[in-house]
């Protein structure tokens, strides 16, 4: 197993994990699977500036999460958000953590301190949607701070959006 940096190139392989949670989850509000060129753009414009990360298991990907800006304005560059998906049959192997790991190194060694996470949350969980994102993520320190009630709408059904956070250090 390696995690590496992803490239533009992997952008099939990634668009094919995350059109999954697409067309099946409210996972992700996007109702519609971009392109894989536009996939591809995405992998590249974080790469400028971010780190980018795939995990691999005998030469698979098996997921990816990735950093971008939390927001646009100077005074936030010592934050990030994150994200990350993981292939439908790849839950439950330590691969999330792994990455998640692996990212929170590369975002220390870059100054940053503050991640967040923006995560659809159920009001009630449903076919489309559970709380396991929540889990996850409060599993590996991040404490909720904010709810945005009723905010996104797919499949039929209202979720709320919540935003959890990580110091990962100093603020000096």
């Amino acid at each position: 197993m390696i995690i590496r940096s992803a490239e533009p190139c992997d952008a099939q392989r990634l668009l094919a994990i995350y059109a999954y949670y697409v067309e099946n989850t409210a996972v992700t509000f996007e109702n519609e699977i971009p392109s894989e060129a536009e996939f591809a753009g995405r992998i590249a414009q974080t790469l400028r500036e971010y780190p980018f990360l795939v995990l691999e298991e005998n030469g698979i990907i098996q997921g990816y999460a990735y950093a971008g800006a939390f927001r646009s304005r100077a005074a936030y560059a010592h934050c990030c958000e994150l994200s990350i998906y993981l292939d439908r049959y790849a839950h439950g192997k330590g691969y999330g953590r792994l990455l998640y790991a692996s990212l929170e190194h590369e975002l220390r060694n870059l100054g940053k301190r503050n991640l967040y996470a923006c995560i659809a949350s159920p009001i009630t969980e449903d076919p489309y949607l559970t709380a396991q994102s929540e889990r996850f993520h409060s599993h590996l320190g991040f404490k909720t701070v904010g709810v945005f009630h009723e905010c996104g709408y797919k499949f039929g059904h209202r979720y709320n959006m919540i935003y959890m956070e990580k110091i990962i250090g100093l603020h000096d």
